[in-house]
């Protein structure tokens, strides 16, 4: 232990919702950057059902950063103990508890603690992980008991599908094209814009702006972490079109002894309040989630298609 100034922080929200509901939703880390919105990605290395280990992306204060992080869950208690293996710096440890609390049936009390530490207790450093611990804390918990709390219709809120295509060329043309996002407009026709930016080497953050023959153009932000070396590409938008609370997915290219086959994976949270601003007065969440459906599926199609073209043409210059 160090012998640096330990600071601590408490969060907490009431939430219309049964304990064992909130607590579910915060044991699984895989579906957080769905619902969480700091968390961007993350990659489960372990988990045997108590104990939960994983490299995390997530933005604070402006920036995307990462750490490593272990969880030991108890279900009975409905607690989480967590703290970052490998911190993030300027934070020489992180750690904490998520806690649950049935307060009814149908109400709970969802807590939030955060212990930190950081090299002599630098003031800026202190600062600085303090203003994203606040932010992001707050965030997390306002976001948790909204889908919380709609918790019975939750699962109609919910999609998650993929469009593949086979591909008789080489991964890394492929896995080429889907990485050179900056260089879709022109390539891809319903892409306008796209400005990119990769402060830290395989990590990109895009300003998009997309065209659609239903409407006007749709201005959206994403992060993109890329895995060269598995040919993965894991994103979420930052900043969605109205009709999406959120929207994460991966663009990932499988090779085999033929060829591979490149697939373009979403999930999607829809803003049950927008259906009928954006689709129409009458319109529901069965109508919303068939036209997210087709326009995402019909736009992954495009950009998989375009993918195929740009490896196989090479092959055949070749």
């Amino acid at each position: 232990m160090t012998g640096e100034r330990v600071h601590r922080r408490t969060y907490a929200v009431d939430v219309a919702a049964p304990a064992g509901v909130v607590y579910g939703l915060i044991a699984d880390t895989t579906q957080w950057p769905l619902f969480v919105p700091p968390s961007i990605h993350v990659e489960r290395l372990d988990f045997d059902g108590i104990r939960d280990r994983f490299q995390m992306w997530v933005t604070a204060n402006g920036t995307v950063t990462s750490w490593l992080s272990r969880r030991t869950l108890d279900a009975q208690a409905r607690s989480i103990d967590f703290h970052q293996e490998v911190p993030a710096g300027p934070a020489l440890s992180l750690g904490g508890r998520w806690t649950v609390e049935s307060r009814g049936a149908e109400r709970s009390r969802l807590t939030l603690d955060h212990e930190f530490t950081v090299v002599d207790d630098r003031p800026e450093d202190v600062s600085w992980v303090e203003r994203a611990t606040d932010t992001n804390s707050r965030a997390e918990l306002t976001r948790l008991k909204e889908i919380a709390e709609c918790w019975t219709r939750l699962d109609s809120l919910l999609l998650s599908f993929e469009e593949s295509v086979r591909i008789k060329g080489p991964a890394e043309l492929v896995y080429d094209f889907l990485y050179g996002i900056a260089d879709w407009p022109g390539r891809v026709p319903y892409v306008s814009r796209a400005d990119v930016a990769e402060e830290q080497p395989g990590v990109q953050r895009v300003r998009m702006e997309t065209l659609s023959a239903d409407g006007p153009p749709q201005h959206t932000e994403a992060v993109r972490i890329c895995f060269p070396h598995a040919f993965r590409i894991v994103h979420k938008h930052t900043v969605t079109p109205v009709l999406l609370e959120a929207h994460t997915g991966e663009w990932s290219v499988i090779p085999d002894e033929t060829g591979v086959t490149a697939l373009a994976q979403h999930n999607v949270l829809l803003r049950e309040e927008a259906v009928e601003p954006v689709l129409g007065r009458g319109t529901g969440i069965d109508e919303a989630r068939t036209y997210v459906r087709e326009l995402l599926g019909r736009q992954s199609s495009t950009v998989l298609n375009l993918a195929k073209q740009h490896a196989e043409s090479a092959i055949r210059t070749l």
